[in-house]
Parts: C-alpha cells; structure tokens; sequence
C-alpha cells in the first residue's frame, strides 16, 4: 500500500498547530481557558531557570500573551484542576490525567527501590514512615520544614539528606502530592489531601493506561515514531509502545506516513486519517514573532526539531575553537511556521535586557520582521516583569 506524504511545509504547520503555536491566541489565560491549553499541551514543564521568566510561564504566555504566572498557580493551589508531577521532567499535568499516573507511580517505586539504595545516602528507606507520619499529624511540609535542605551536602541531588530523599520517593510514588508552591519551594502533604476524590479513587487497567497515553500522546504530536510516542507522556516502556502502534495499525486505527523533513529526506511516523485531513485544512500561521523556551514542547526534543525546521539548537554551543558561539541559555524565535533565530534577553533591575540576536541561515531581517521582533520584545516585559526593554550596541548579529 502507498503511504501518505507530508511535505514538511504542511508537516511543521501540523505539529505547530497541535502545539498551539500556529494560530493567534486570544484567550485570558486564566481559569477555564488556562484549563484548555494545559489540556491541549498534555503537560507544560517545570523548570526553575528565570533569566526572562521561567520555563512553564514562558511555555504558557507564548500561547497566551495575557497569561500571569499567578494563573497557572490557582489551578494547581486553589482550583485543583492541575497536579505536578513527572513525564519526561517535573511537569504540571491536567487533573483528569491522574489516575493514568498510577502506572507511572508503581513503576517508578520499583525502579526507585531498586537503584536508590545504592545512589542515594543511607537511611532514607528507614525516614519514609517518620515523613509520612509527620505530615498526616501536622499538615504539608517542605524540604526545608525537615532538614532536608539545612542538612544537605552541596555535592548534589544524590546526597540528599535521608529525609528529603523520603519526601521525593513518597511523591514520586503517588502517595503525597505537591499541594502548593511558596516562590520556587515545593510543599507536599498527604495525597487523600490534595487530589479530588473523584480522580483520587479512579482505577484503570494497565492496558487502558497504556492505550489512552498513546492515543493521546499521537493526538498532540500529530505524527510520531512509536519511541516519540513513548517519550511524550514517559508512561509506557518503549517495547510496549512498539507493540501497541503495530496492533494499532493492523487494526486500522493508526497508519504509517511519510513525513519529508527539512532536509529533504523522508521519515515514516504514525498517524491518522483524520490528522492527515486535518494537515489539507490549516490555516496561513500566524505573522506573530514568539519568544520560546528552551524548554518549549514543540522544541525540546532537540533531534526532532532538528528534522523537522532545521534547527540546531542546544541551550549551549559551542563552536571548534571551544568558544561560546551564543550566550548560554537563549530563547528560540519562531515566526509563522519557522525558527528564525535565537535570542539573548535577560531581566536586570527592572529592564529586559536584549544582549544579542542572531538570525538562522536564510533569514533576513528586514524592517516588516526587525519590527515584529522589537513588538514581541516589548510585550515580554509582561511576562518578564521589566518597565522597559533596552538593547545592547550590536545586538542585531549577522
């Protein structure tokens, strides 16, 4: 049988278009709407990094130019309609996704009982009871609230003090749950506490779970190897997920494509019939340049965004005569259905600081794309907190 062709201007504007980075959004971000778009995204990650702001608030006002950070912390503190836990990183995740974690927490348990007595310091097995007791008697806890920060050796996060370790592995496996955040610093308490009964006392069958993190993980992507699909969600082994898309398309409701990449080569990923039509019906993207995050889901697998718009990206790189060839942690730029360059920006007193830009290979910046670029510029202050928006001598880099 012929397999169908994407060609890679209808492929990016598809992957775009799932990751809600295609159309123009004009929604509050804010309660209901901000419910949609964590929904549509599957996950947004977590990451502590603020030089502009932090990744999980630059993921969400890119898609959301009226998004506040405050938002997204109601729906995991005060609505309870999103949870934090892990994918492929700490993530917050749609409430209704938790009783598919049940899988993810039994088999990280395993694996954290299996490994951790030889990489973590001793005596953490022996605190779990103690952790647990102390939070069922007194109410949620940080790290801190134990000595799980004040007792740590600084040689990193595998020396962790006895007790925050126990803290990690009882969230890790389902029985407590982040119930809010003060600045950066997580608190847990009992997990009966945090979650929604309804989503609490949920069970579905390890096939269910498996069939459901599939079928959603491909709904978002729109195409994928069965390893990407594996990857997105991080609940199903990579064997299992390469079992699933072969019984899948043998029973027709998946299908092999040929997705052509930015290179002009050719690399087969599943589908459906009813996202291939939907790849013939996309509107024109919009002209609004995007500052990313590194950490963006439509660009954190670096390989694939590598394929798909020729965009070598690492958050550091470095050219052969090992010198910094950009500053260290930049932010993509995208504009309609292209990357078209990386920037250096950062907050300083008050003032979002614009160090350097360097367009990609082919892209010219002309006065219509240097101005759209200067507007995006001025509405990250926003999201950043700066009252104004200078630019570095030289900044515009050939």
């Amino acid at each position: 049988m012929t397999r169908p062709v994407l060609d890679n201007t209808r492929a990016r504007r598809l992957f775009l278009d799932r990751h809600l980075l295609l159309r123009s959004g004009s929604g509050p971000g804010r309660g209901a709407d901000l419910e949609d778009v964590l929904h549509a995204l599957g996950f947004v990650q977590v990451d502590s990094v603020n030089t502009l702001a932090r990744a999980h608030d630059l993921i969400l006002w890119s898609r959301r130019g009226r998004y506040r950070p405050a938002a997204l912390e109601r729906l995991v503190s005060a609505r309870r309609t999103a949870f934090e836990h892990w994918t492929h990183d700490a993530s917050i995740i749609p409430m209704p996704f938790y009783p598919m974690w049940r899988l993810k927490f039994a088999r990280d348990e395993a694996v954290m009982r299996a490994r951790w007595s030889q990489t973590r310091r001793a005596g953490w097995d022996g605190e779990i009871d103690t952790v647990l007791r102390s939070i069922s008697d007194h109410g949620a806890v940080s790290s801190a609230d134990l000595g799980g920060e004040t007792q740590a050796s600084s040689t990193g996060w595998w020396d962790w003090h006895p007790s925050k370790t126990a803290l990690e592995f009882l969230w890790r496996s389902g029985r407590l749950a982040i119930c809010h955040r003060k600045g950066f610093r997580k608190y847990y308490d009992l997990a009966e506490r945090v979650i929604p009964a309804e989503h609490l006392n949920s069970r579905r069958s390890d096939a269910e779970i498996i069939d459901w993190a599939m079928s959603e993980a491909l709904e978002r992507l729109g195409f994928a190897t069965s390893g990407e699909l594996a990857a997105f969600f991080d609940i199903v082994p990579r064997p299992q997920a390469k079992a699933w898309c072969a019984e899948a398309a043998a029973s027709g409701r998946i299908l092999e494509a040929e997705i052509v990449m930015a290179d002009g080569s050719v690399r087969r990923s599943f589908t459906t019939e009813s996202i291939l039509e939907s790849a013939a019906d996309l509107p024109e993207p919009s002209s609004r340049v995007r500052l990313l995050s590194p950490f963006d889901p439509a660009l954190r697998d670096r390989a694939r965004a590598e394929r798909l718009f020729g965009f070598h990206y690492r958050i550091e790189i470095f050219v052969p005569e090992a010198k910094r060839q950009y500053g260290y942690y930049v932010f993509p730029v995208l504009q309609g259905d292209r990357v078209i360059g990386r920037i250096d920006a950062k907050r300083a007193d008050g003032t979002l600081v614009v160090r350097a830009f360097w367009p990609e290979a082919g892209v010219r910046m002309g006065q219509l794309r240097s101005r759209a670029l200067v507007a995006e510029l001025e509405r990250a202050r926003a999201i950043a907190g700066g009252e104004d928006v200078s630019f570095a001598g030289g900044w515009m880099r050939e």
